[in-house]
């Protein structure tokens, strides 16, 4: 299992990072550990790859890639400390707009930033990976 912030500053813009191994923008996140809640782990996760420290507020989507199996989890966060910075995991650290997301991420990785955005999260959603899939 996986896990993300969607880490939202007061001016409306959300914590990304261009990932090391891939050059692809998404939100922080990795695996959770087995001695971590998954709150716990996604404060790690994000200041392990930005530097930035967070309070989690609360569940956004689950998210499953039906070609690997993997699920993950998304929480909506605001930023407590802490200063933005690439780590051996990220090569850019930004805060973007909700327009500057949709451009740079693709359709899976967006839609988790837009989804935190929502007053009628969390959502569940499916994709293979490129695209988002619909329930069968």
């Amino acid at each position: 299992m996986s896990v993300a912030g969607a880490v939202l500053r007061e001016d409306g813009r959300l914590l990304a990072i261009r990932r090391a191994d891939t050059g692809k923008w998404e939100l922080p996140g990795g695996v959770l550990e087995l001695s971590e809640t998954p709150e716990a782990g996604a404060c790690r996760e994000i200041w392990e790859e930005t530097g930035i420290h967070v309070e989690v507020d609360h569940l956004t989507g689950v998210y499953k890639n039906t070609t690997r199996g993997i699920v993950a989890l998304v929480f909506r966060c605001k930023p407590s400390g802490g200063t933005a910075r690439p780590s051996s995991e990220s090569t850019a650290v930004e805060w973007l707009t909700a327009e500057e997301i949709v451009e740079r991420m693709s359709e899976v990785y967006a839609i988790r930033l837009t989804d935190a955005l929502d007053p009628n999260s969390p959502h569940v959603r499916s994709h293979d990976g490129r695209r988002l899939t619909t329930v069968k």
